[in-house]
């Protein structure tokens, strides 16, 4: 069963079930993280891997940093404004309309 990602580039996402929101900047179609990384989240949490996976610039009250989140944690976050991750001006320009433009030089 391979569903179509949900999520677009650039678009503001939040986890279900942790506290964080992040700005989606790649997606893998189906799992492609490492067997290592998949093992250690509990099994009775773990997501199916013949889903899209995204990698997202995150943040908390804590931190930013990147993570690699399955399409079944994750659901829109538009109305809750920016991200303020350090590497968002790398990737992105401005901030309209609940999502991100990816740089020019960025797209193909």
């Amino acid at each position: 069963m391979n569903s179509k990602a949900r999520f677009g580039i650039g678009e503001v996402v939040r986890h279900k079930q942790f506290d964080f929101r992040g700005v989606v900047f790649d997606v893998d179609p189906v799992f492609a993280n490492s067997e290592e990384w998949y093992e250690s989240i509990p099994s009775e949490m773990r997501p199916k891997r013949e889903q899209p996976f995204y990698h997202l610039l995150a943040e908390n009250d804590e931190a930013s940093y990147v993570a690699y989140v399955s399409q079944q944690n994750l659901e829109a976050d538009s109305e809750g404004g920016p991200i303020e991750h350090p590497n968002v001006a790398e990737l992105f320009d401005e901030f309209r309309d609940g999502r991100y433009r990816l740089r020019r030089r960025l797209t193909h």
